[in-house]
This record gives structure tokens, sequence and C-alpha cells, in this order.
């Protein structure tokens, strides 16, 4: 399912009366993606780290791919990012290798322009030919954003994100609910569960194999120079809200907001209308990285960028050659 321009707000907990007569629609969504879960898929000559979100959005795949790819940097690996690129112009075409230097949002999609910052990345809805790619040109263990559910590659590790603030909203599959799959289903197929910010671990995540704690934390250098300013905030993500709160906790002060829909691609006349109203409330005006992805340089236009830390990164560090170790990491 294409995941909706902004997360409903009876998506929330508890489910309402209009979430629950959704909630047949809901069952018969989640009865599919089940057995999609359960569906044997294939092997590539890679070790595979999948990672995906327990909702339709907003839970913090990408920081989380991010996080794993500095980690496997550090452990001497040669991680190579595989991602369907969500929004990309002719999605149907062979695999290809996004450099952001040359290439925009329309053209591989804006996620796919921040992993390729940090490492190669292959985006493509054939995931196998795109492993295979990445393989020839070097990469000696693959990372899938948002590749739990699709089930194009047989991952060796299977990771969870779950956003601890929302956690699984209301329970219920779309048109109901957030789910990609119902709850179960989702924690079985896990390896592990990244429970992202603060707060006690819900009940259903007990069950969890293996349970790790991270949290989002804003750039020094740009927490600081927008602490105490006034900002005019918008983006276009799923959850909005999420970046309000990181606004607000580096104290900016937020004077003006606007919300699009998530992947949204700006035009000029949006972008001037932004600046005016940022220029009206004497404000600076302020987006998420991804957001930035979509419109081209040079604009007065500043970011927050977040990293994902772990609580414990020693046992995510031990979790990795761990897991993959029956595949060791080949060697040139």
């Amino acid at each position: 399912m294409t995941p909706p321009l902004r997360a409903p707000q009876f998506w929330g907990r508890p489910a309402g009366p209009l979430a629950l007569a959704l909630a047949p629609l809901g069952a018969l969504y989640g009865s599919v993606a089940r057995a999609r879960l359960a569906h044997p898929a294939p092997r590539t000559a890679l070790p595979v780290i999948a990672i995906g979100g327990l909702t339709l959005g907003g839970d913090g795949k990408t920081p989380t791919a991010l996080a794993l790819a500095r980690m496997l940097l550090e452990q001497g690996e040669r991680p190579a990012f595989l991602t369907r690129g969500y929004g990309r112009a002719g999605a149907g075409l062979a695999p290809l290798r996004p450099d952001p230097a040359r290439h925009a949002a329309r053209d591989v999609g804006d996620e796919a322009l921040l992993l390729a910052a940090l490492a190669p990345t292959y985006v493509g809805a054939d995931r196998a030919a795109a492993a295979r790619l990445a393989g020839a040109e070097g990469a000696s263990v693959l990372l899938l954003d948002d590749g739990l559910h699709s089930r194009r590659l047989l991952p060796d590790l299977a990771i969870l994100v779950v956003d601890a603030a929302y956690g699984a909203g209301n329970g219920l599959c779309p048109p109901a609910g957030p789910l990609r799959a119902p709850l179960s289903a989702q924690l079985a197929c896990a390896d592990a569960v990244i429970l992202i910010g603060e707060g006690e671990s819900p009940l259903w995540l007990r069950p969890a194999k293996t349970l790790l704690r991270g949290r989002l934390v804003a750039d020094p250098a740009a927490a600081a120079r927008l602490a105490g300013a006034r900002v005019f905030a918008f983006a276009g993500i799923g959850r909005p809200q999420k970046f309000l709160r990181s606004l607000q906790e580096i104290g900016a002060q937020v004077v003006g907001e606007r919300w699009f829909p998530d992947h949204h691609l700006y035009d000029e006349r949006e972008l001037a209308a932004l600046a005016r109203a940022a220029e009206r409330r004497s404000a600076r005006l302020v987006t998420t990285e991804k957001d930035a992805r979509r419109f081209g340089a040079g604009r007065e236009i500043e970011t927050l960028p977040v990293r994902l830390e772990f609580e414990r990164p020693e046992q995510v560090a031990a979790l990795l050659p761990r897991r993959l170790s029956p595949r060791a990491f080949p060697r040139p």
C-alpha cells in the first residue's frame, strides 16, 4: 500500500469509531500482509540487513539505516544501501546508483540522496538486480532501507523500527490504522526491534527477540545556530510533529509552520510563499534534511539534521557480526 499523504489523526490510539468502522477492511489488508511476510524470499550472494518500520511512515527507518552503515564502516566493512526510491520517475527502470551531485529527488527519491551521501546506494524495484550490481562494485554487506516487508531478498538480519511515542498507533492495519502488517506477524519475522525515543517499552514489545533502544539527536552545530531563534518550520514528511518536537527541544521559537504531503516536491511558487511567510514573522525558514533534497541549493533555508544514537552501541555492534557470521563478510 502506498503511504498516505500524512498519517490520519484517527490512526492514533485509542481506536475511535471511524477506525472501528474500517476495521474489517484493515483485517483484510492485514491477512494479505501477513501472507506476504511468510512468503519465501530469494537469497543473494551478500549478507543482507533488512530494515522496516512498524507503521506506514515516520518510524525512523532511514536514520536507522544510516546509523547501522556508520557502524559497519567503523568495523571495516563496505556497506551499500538498496532502496526502491520512493517518488522516482521511471521506477521500473534498471537499478541506478544515485550521484548527489548529479541527480535530483525526482530522479531517485529524496531518501536515496540522503543515503548516497554516506555510502553507495542503488535504487530500483528489482532488489536482486540491485544486489548484483552492488556486489560487482565492491559492496560487502547490503542494507535494505524499507526492505523488511517487501520480501524481495531474504535477510540475514531483520530489524523492525518502532517510534516510542507513536508505537503501534491504534493497533490496526490500513485503512483503519497505520500497521504495515499485524503486530504479531511483524514481531515474529524480526530478529531485533529498535525502539526510538523516550519512555517505557510497551507490553506488546516484550516478545521481541532483541530489544535495542536509541534516540534521535540534533546536529550540534545546527542546534546551536537555531537555539533561541525565531523559526518558521515546514516539511513534507509522514509525521511532521516529530520535526516540530525536535525544534522545540533545541530551544528554537517556532512562530509559524506549514506541512506538506510526504515526499512533496516543492515548486518555486511554494518556496517563495514560505519565504514571505517567514519574513512577515521576522523568522528564519527551517526544514528537515530530507526535505532539503527536494529543492535546489543556494536558498536561505536552514535544516536541522538529526542522527540516531543507540543507548548501548556496543550491543548493536556485537549483534551485526553475530547475526551475519554464518555468511561472513566477503573480503577482497
